[in-house]
């Protein structure tokens, strides 16, 4: 709980332009408490988030964030393969992943750890 600032600056400093829901301490603290929060460290200081939430019928991972300086470090692969562990443990046989369409380094990632995208579906959304 005591790095919930610290996510909250990252996902600020790492914003995508898709992202317009807005950050809080309560959002991140409900992640942490459902264990859906994957962060990763390098020498004691947050470099990286994933959260890998599972709905009872399929995984959803997003706000996959990295500081840059520690980018091409293998820190998003190693948060995107514990997030599959976990949400296979939990059920999960299918797992989508959030990304913005105009984000090349995201879509990039997110292929080449095995992800495709999916032509068939168009996302709605509604803000409450």
């Amino acid at each position: 709980m005591g790095d919930v600032p610290e996510v909250l600056a990252l996902w600020e400093r790492a914003r995508s332009s898709a992202a317009v829901t807005p950050d809080d301490e309560a959002g991140v603290t409900r992640l942490v408490t459902r264990d859906a929060l994957l962060v990763a460290e390098a020498n004691g200081r947050l470099v990286g988030t994933l959260v890998a939430a599972w709905d009872g019928w399929r995984g959803n991972m997003y706000r996959l964030a990295v500081l840059p300086q520690y980018r091409r470090r293998g820190v998003a692969r190693r948060l995107v393969q514990d997030g599959h562990q976990r949400l296979k443990a939990q059920g999960a046989r299918r797992i989508t992943a959030l990304v913005a369409d105009d984000e090349g380094d995201a879509t990039g990632l997110w292929r080449a750890v095995g992800y495709e995208r999916d032509e068939q579906i168009v996302r709605f959304v509604r803000n409450l």
